[in-house]
């Protein structure tokens, strides 16, 4: 690429970036009894070989967040904090258009991150059921957008947390 061509982050982003929801499970061993607790997690991810950093440091540049993280052969960047991604990230995929599969992954991704920071601050025990209904139905339709979907770790504990609440 030209250093007089525009970098194109939605195009890249196509390729090689990852709208994520999780639902997690959280211990604090550094607290008495080492409680646990799970939670819904939204983060925008872009990974490349280690080579490409600087294309890394262009989209952090651009969006103004976010951390890129090296390892072994891999570089990666990723937005993990929610006012970020409703501030920065979610506003800028609505105004620069991804591909096709992408643009619809972002879409239900942009949905939950919504009920997500909704819902930030509140235990899980609080949130509307339909909330909590509502996040794994997108995460059970965001599976046919990802290239290689792996298996949700603590989704039957979510369903389970969804008919208690």
């Amino acid at each position: 690429m030209s250093p007089k061509e525009k970098f194109n982050i939605s195009l890249f982003v196509s390729s090689d970036g990852c709208f994520d929801l999780q639902f997690r499970k959280d211990t604090r061993h550094d607290r008495t009894n080492a409680p646990t607790y799970y939670r819904w997690r939204a983060q925008f991810v872009v990974t490349s070989p280690k080579e490409n950093e600087k294309l890394l440091r262009k989209i952090k540049k651009e969006m103004g967040c976010g951390k890129i993280n090296i390892s072994k052969d891999q570089a990666r960047f990723s937005v993990q904090k929610i006012d970020d991604i409703i501030d920065v990230v979610v506003p800028f995929f609505r105004k620069n258009e991804l591909s096709d599969k992408k643009k619809k992954s972002f879409a239900l991704w942009a949905k939950g991150v919504g009920i997500i920071h909704k819902n930030k601050g509140k235990y899980l025990a609080s949130w509307k059921k339909s909330d909590m209904l509502c996040l794994l139905e997108i995460q059970k339709s965001s599976a046919k957008y990802k290239n290689r979907p792996r298996q949700p770790k603590w989704l039957e504990t979510a369903r389970t947390f969804s008919r208690t609440i």
